[in-house]
């Protein structure tokens, strides 16, 4: 038996806890966590790089203001839309990134459906993913909170689609102007 420490990186406190283990796990312990400890390294150059190249975008740093929207989700964003000019409206953003509902129509016969998931997965995923980690006290979270209350628990992800599109809303105005003023006003009430 080789008594091996479990902290990765820097201990907690200075204490590192020690397991008695068998030689063999032992050995792939200590490479998992030297292989741990690389990544780590090549996380923090890429994030670097990326705050190098986006440093001077307003863009991204205006959207970052958005609750539940960090360096990383915004760098998606940037990067994943690029020139949002090219959209006349957010709606359009919203359609391209797969955001709105399917809808079909024929003569008086109107059919809405589930989300039509065509367009970015990237994009679409950092909006979900920006809803779900939206903090309590941000319009995100509050429009998917009233929505679950409204149409019950089972209508969770109906609520979370439904504020990706009003979040992917934010990001167009974010994107196109420099800044969020739904936010600015919600700042000076």
């Amino acid at each position: 038996m080789e008594v091996v420490g479990l902290g990765r990186g820097q201990p907690a406190h200075g204490e590192v806890v020690e397991l008695p283990l068998p030689v063999g796990y032992a050995v792939r312990l200590r490479a998992l966590r030297e292989v741990m400890g690389t990544l780590d390294q090549q996380l923090a150059v890429l994030n670097q790089e990326i705050s190098t190249r986006l440093a001077d975008d307003v863009g991204y740093r205006a959207i970052q203001k958005i609750g539940g929207i960090g360096p990383v989700l915004a760098a998606v964003f940037v990067t994943e839309i690029g020139d949002v000019t090219r959209f006349p409206a957010p709606k359009y953003l919203c359609s391209w990134a797969g955001l709105t509902p399917r809808h079909r129509e024929s003569d008086l016969k109107v059919t809405c459906g589930r989300l039509t998931k065509q367009g970015s997965k990237l994009v679409r995923w950092a909006a979900v993913e920006a809803v779900q980690h939206a903090p309590e006290n941000t319009p995100m979270r509050a429009h998917r909170d009233r929505i679950e209350a409204r149409r019950g628990s089972q209508a969770r992800n109906l609520a979370k689609a439904a504020a990706a599109r009003k979040l992917l809303t934010l990001v167009y105005y974010g994107l196109r102007d420099g800044e969020v003023r739904f936010l600015a006003r919600a700042d000076e009430a």
